[in-house]
């Protein structure tokens, strides 16, 4: 229950409502805070990501755009997103801890580093839960995951990518 409660305060923290405003046909085309795949500061001590063969790259995944059903907002993947769903993929990412303690085995994945404990570094799109096999050492520093994607349709905490048995590419 911890966890979710996590979640739900991950996602809602710095988001507000601005992350719940549509995209795509109709929008204004600009992004709104606490969506994409995030801004991340010339000034941060880490480096950005650099784009790697074999990795799934944070510019496909944050190309997913949304639209409002009812009270609620969701997403629209592309083809080539689509056809990560239940595949086994690399990642890269800056780790979010779920958990207290070095060793996490249910973390947040973002293309930039966290610069807050309770503020996600960018909007749904560029986010992926990890749920690994094993413990996985906290570091902020990058780090490469492999697991099995799913394209999350309507997930209830609003996550839009999740990776499940999760293992640390060295």
């Amino acid at each position: 229950m911890k966890t979710e409660v996590l979640l739900l305060l991950a996602a809602l923290c710095c988001a507000g409502p601005a992350a719940a405003q549509p995209s795509g046909p109709g929008s204004t085309g600009k992004p709104q805070p606490g969506s994409g795949a995030g801004y991340h500061d010339p000034r941060s001590q880490f480096p950005p990501l650099k784009e790697r063969e074999g990795v799934v790259s944070w510019n496909l995944l944050s190309s997913v755009t949304t639209r409002v059903e009812g009270a609620f907002v969701r997403p629209v993947y592309p083809k080539a997103v689509q056809a990560l769903n239940n595949r086994e993929v690399t990642v890269q990412g800056f780790m979010m801890p779920l958990e207290p303690g070095k060793q996490q085995k249910h973390f947040l994945l973002s293309a930039v580093p966290t610069t807050c404990s309770f503020c996600t570094p960018a909007g749904p799109e560029g986010l992926i839960e990890v749920k690994s096999k094993g413990p996985v050492t906290f570091s902020q520093e990058a780090v490469t995951v492999r697991g099995k994607m799913s394209v999350l349709p309507s997930d209830p905490y609003g996550m839009f990518y999740r990776l499940a048995d999760g293992q640390l590419v060295k």
